[in-house]
């Protein structure tokens, strides 16, 4: 049977929702986990995540084709994207544009989190080159905020 509600059963914990590792340890991002709430199986092309990135902790650097639209509702933090740093506050909203750079950091005393959505079909991340690490850093407000 297709879930059709998703009771909070813990802050931030839906029932029947496996709390999962991010992406494997790969050493791009930090003290991330994920949650899938929707997905294929409800027929309406998207699927919404919640990203839980804790005190201190940041997401991959990466980019892709596939969009995002992120709203945090668990503390603070900052995010790269695009070509800006931007402050995050419970119920903002930011858009993440296809192939934009895109990083999310937790403040350093409170866990970050926050709902993405995106289509079901989607393409893999892609992760900075040398060359694209170059261009990042020559804004140096972007090359003290990225973590890779």
């Amino acid at each position: 049977m297709i879930p059709t509600y998703r009771k909070q059963v813990q802050p931030f914990v839906w029932d029947g929702v496996e709390v999962l590792a991010y992406k494997e340890q790969d050493g791009t991002h930090r003290a991330v986990t994920r949650q899938v709430l929707t997905g294929a199986e409800h027929g309406q092309g998207t699927s919404l995540r919640y990203f839980e990135v804790g005190p201190g902790g940041h997401t991959t650097l990466e980019r892709h084709e596939h969009t995002h639209v992120v709203i945090p509702i668990r503390g603070g933090g900052t995010a790269l994207v695009v070509d800006r740093i931007v402050p995050l506050a419970a119920h903002d909203v930011v858009f993440v544009p296809s192939w934009g750079w895109h990083q999310f950091r937790a403040a350093d005393d409170e866990p970050l989190g926050f709902l993405c959505a995106v289509t079901v079909e989607r393409d893999r991340p892609v992760l900075p080159t040398a060359q694209d690490l170059g261009v990042l850093r020559a804004d140096p407000h972007i090359a003290a905020f990225i973590r890779v």
